[in-house]
């Protein structure tokens, strides 16, 4: 098989800009057998320092300050977006104007609508896209999938999917873009995608909701703009300003296939660190999961005949799975975070190769923005609302 070289830009080098760029570095490693070689063409950065930083770090052959010369350069076939959220619409309208297949990290939009004026710039173009839903890419959660469309399970009867983590409970967190309902959604916006997304990918399309909010910490310290971060926290005594978006989101909902479910998701909870999570519930069997444990995946099929040992089983992940022997070749060996990336970035570039789309691109980003939309029109009316 000849060798495909893919020129790549990325904008925005913060932590997800360096997961990127070592994810694209990685995809030849891991997945030899398709024939891909990334290029790291040019990174951009407002920031000149952290932008030759990462040139510097991950081998590309340049580094700018204006996003627009990621755009015009000829040898960049794919814009990849990590910048600021209030960014992504923008970036996204010109590279596709330009000819680029895209890849944009969640949320692509502040609101839903931005989300959905993205998708629809990427189908005028007739461009690949991609969005950062890497909760699908674990190899056991991969494989729950194949078992639910074999039909393992039987009727699926209801889902309960979730994001509890608490990055913003300390009361003293400072009050940055992430808490002011001009730059975005809160908790909706940020950790509740993941959550739609996955429980569209597991269960399918979800046909009406009734949902509610509530913001817990209701004001902030203001920035310090000494601070190194905007994770980094204030005292009792620091000025304050008030927290505009919520913290929690939940919705009831009710999937075309039939099946009922809860979705919830909380940015301030206590306890779970990355409780990114689902459970199924068929007429035949169970499958829980949970990012906290992501290389194990809990299994239960009806077991008339033998009730004292009709229960969950754990299956550890392993090359029996997807994506598992890419890795490595044993049981029990454990992917990261990081491999999911890994895996995210191959399938795109796999689309950009074959010029054909896989998911999730900017129209799963879309259905995830249609439901977003119904959850805020039933805030305002708190009643049950279509999707």
């Amino acid at each position: 098989m000849a060798r495909k070289t893919i020129g790549i830009g990325v904008i925005g080098m913060g932590w997800m800009g360096h997961v990127h760029a070592r994810s694209y570095r990685m995809v030849p490693d891991r997945f030899i057998e398709e024939g891909i070689d990334p290029v790291l063409v040019v990174c951009a950065d407002a920031d000149e320092k952290r932008a030759k930083a990462a040139q510097e770090r991950f081998g590309f052959r340049k580094y700018v300050t204006d996003w627009r010369e990621v755009i015009n350069d000829p040898d960049v076939d794919v814009v990849d977006i990590t910048a600021p959220n209030g960014m992504h619409l923008e970036l996204v309208n010109a590279a596709t104007a330009a000819g680029k297949h895209v890849a944009c990290e969640k949320p692509v939009g502040r609101f839903p609508e931005e989300t959905i004026a993205a998708a629809d710039a990427v189908k005028r173009a007739g461009v690949m896209s991609f969005t950062g839903y890497n909760y699908r890419w674990p190899p056991v959660v991969q494989y729950a999938r194949d078992l639910i469309a074999a039909g393992k399970l039987g009727t699926i009867t209801h889902y309960h999917g979730r994001f509890l983590n608490g990055y913003a409970g300390n009361p003293f967190g400072l009050l940055s873009w992430r808490f002011e309902e001009e730059h975005g959604l809160g908790t909706l916006g940020d950790l509740m995608s993941h959550v739609i997304d996955m429980a569209h990918m597991i269960t399918g399309g979800i046909a009406k909701l009734v949902a509610a909010r509530e913001t817990f910490i209701t004001e902030r310290p203001l920035p310090d703009p000494n601070a190194a971060s905007h994770y980094a926290a204030g005292t009792a005594d620091s000025p304050k300003g008030a927290v505009t978006n919520e913290d929690y989101v939940s919705s009831i909902v009710r999937f075309a296939g039939g099946a009922h479910g809860f979705l919830e998701a909380c940015r301030v909870i206590n306890g779970a660190k990355c409780d990114m999570s689902f459970e199924v519930y068929g007429t035949n069997g169970a499958i829980k999961w949970n990012m906290e444990r992501m290389n194990e995946l809990d299994v239960q099929y009806r077991d008339d005949d033998t009730p004292a040992e009709d229960g969950y089983k754990t299956l550890l992940s392993g090359p029996a799975h997807p994506f598992h022997g890419n890795f490595n070749p044993a049981w029990g060996l454990n992917l990261g975070y990081e491999d999911t990336k890994i895996i995210e970035a191959k399938e795109f570039l796999c689309s950009v190769r074959d010029g054909v789309q896989r998911e999730p691109s900017l129209e799963e980003a879309r259905k995830v923005a249609h439901v977003q939309q119904a959850i805020m029109r039933s805030w305002d009316s708190g009643a049950w609302e279509t999707v």
